[in-house]
């Protein structure tokens, strides 16, 4: 593809020397550029891309799209200046993969917790109602049965169409992918279309990059914004801010709801730890999954299938045989008789959602012995009602290291710990230590006792000093279990 044809969505400020060279590659990493592609220079919240314009050009780039002219430039090499890189990478990566979002079906997820559950539910279900069809998520990419490890919840827009462009090689007909606050705000689905977006919840999280809730919030409206006319935006009408997020959208609006009236409506008629039973929109259906947020990730996704032209009864029974998330709630039985369960769960709000959760099929039945923590370098503010959120609903606390990064891991327990007043203290203790806190937990169960260990869910790593090393939750539970 020419450069000419690759930036003409762009609207360039300046363009110095020709535009008919042949482009052969997009790159906002220095590192990847080879012979004949296209540099753009990204200014990101650590480094800017315009320093390593030259390495680029070293390295064989044909052409740079830039904010500011460098001051010295090569010959036998077009600079394009626009006024935002971030606004156009979108554009640019799209066109230069063949507009890989309308050749098939994509669909987003947004909110502060469910993404995961309901964009991997979406693409398990649609595989087996006989779509081929690839998924982007926090935990693995997938191109029909090809896994493809992640690094973030979105990847950067040249990943993405690239990703999206293999899907649309392989066949696929439906993508599903997770949309968080972070890529949203710095247009990494820029140039994408979406047949649909699904509103999940919104709560508490990455204040320490929004600064402000209200700044999240709109982060997470901004893509219901973009939705064009012709698509769907199914949202959350048990969210005080549903109906907030699809107010000025193009796309056909559907809501969600245990609670009141809304086009898609489900109730909890039965439920234990292999499950539920749940009547969705009049119909039955057995599904294996607990907890009322739960309940609402399957209306989702039902409402999302429905949208895309389903039949209900085949999706009813679809569901029913789909199976939780690895992280989510994901149970591991030990030889006592007690129940540990792992659950992702890191903010205040998934936190009470996964308690909820187990009480409701305990019913008062057993204790709850909670281990968590918080991570370090991120938002703060929610380290004290994480920690108050776990003592409400647990009988006895454990509070630990999750991925500390580059904090030390006593100070963002001490950040918990400050939540709680001397009463609730006496239901808590502290081990930095991640895998003696575990067994700590399992040492204080007995027979019908549920222990939750929150906050990684499905990671396999602790992060300490900017090293991660293996750690994986349900591997030590097991191992404590053999030990016994």
């Amino acid at each position: 593809m020419t450069l000419k044809e690759l930036i003409k969505n762009v609207h360039p400020t300046s363009v110095t020397g020709g535009t008919d060279v042949e482009i052969t590659g997009v790159d906002i990493d220095s590192r990847r550029v080879a012979g004949g592609h296209l540099f753009v220079a990204m200014r990101g919240t650590q480094v800017d891309g315009h320093t390593f314009i030259p390495k680029a050009v070293a390295q064989g780039a044909a052409a740079i799209l830039c904010e500011e002219m460098p001051v010295e430039t090569s010959d036998g090499v077009t600079y394009v200046q626009v006024k935002s890189t971030e606004d156009v990478v979108g554009e640019v990566a799209t066109a230069f993969y063949g507009d890989p979002s309308r050749k098939l079906k994509l669909v987003g997820v947004t909110g502060t917790n469910g993404k995961t559950t309901i964009a991997t539910l979406l693409y398990n279900m649609f595989r087996k109602l006989g779509y081929r069809c690839g998924l982007l998520s926090t935990v693995c990419n997938y191109i029909e049965d090809e896994q493809i490890p992640t690094t973030h919840t979105t990847p950067d827009p040249i990943e993405l169409n690239q990703l999206l462009h293999k899907m649309v090689e392989a066949g696929c007909q439906y993508a599903f992918m997770e949309c968080s606050s972070h890529a949203i705000a710095q247009k990494r689905i820029g140039g994408l279309k979406f047949a649909g977006g699904i509103f999940t919840n919104l709560t508490r999280d990455h204040l320490d990059y929004h600064k402000t809730f209200e700044n999240y919030r709109n982060a997470k409206k901004a893509f219901f914004d973009g939705l064009p006319k012709g698509s769907f935006a199914i949202t959350n009408a048990d969210d005080k801010n549903g109906l907030v997020m699809v107010q000025n959208t193009k796309a056909t609006v559907k809501t969600y709801s245990t609670q009141r009236m809304a086009d898609f409506r489900a109730k909890i008629l039965e439920c234990h730890f292999g499950g539920m039973y749940l009547e969705i929109d009049g119909r039955e259906v057995g599904v294996q999954f607990i907890g009322k947020f739960n309940v609402s990730n399957l209306l989702a996704v039902y409402g999302a299938a429905v949208m895309l032209g389903q039949d209900k009864e085949d999706v009813l029974v679809a569901m029913s045989t789909l199976h939780s998330v690895s992280g989510r709630l994901d149970p591991v039985h030990s030889p006592e008789g007690y129940t540990a369960i792992v659950d992702y769960a890191h903010t205040p709000d998934a936190l009470e959602n996964v308690l909820k959760a187990i009480h409701e099929v305990l019913g008062g039945k057993g204790k709850v012995i909670t281990v968590c923590g918080a991570g370090g370098n991120r938002d703060k503010g929610k380290r004290p009602l994480m920690a108050q959120e776990a003592v409400k609903q647990s009988d006895r606390v454990i509070i630990t290291s999750d991925n500390p990064r580059f904090e030390e891991p006593q100070a963002i327990i001490d950040d918990m710990l400050a939540g709680l007043d001397a009463k609730q203290m006496k239901k808590v203790v502290s081990i930095t230590d991640r895998r003696e806190a575990i067994r700590a937990a399992c040492m204080m169960a007995k027979k019908g006792d549920v222990i939750l260990v929150a906050g990684k869910g499905h990671e396999n790593y602790q992060e300490i000093k900017g090293v991660k090393h293996h750690f994986d939750d349900k591997e030590v539970l097991r191992e404590i279990f053999g030990e016994k």
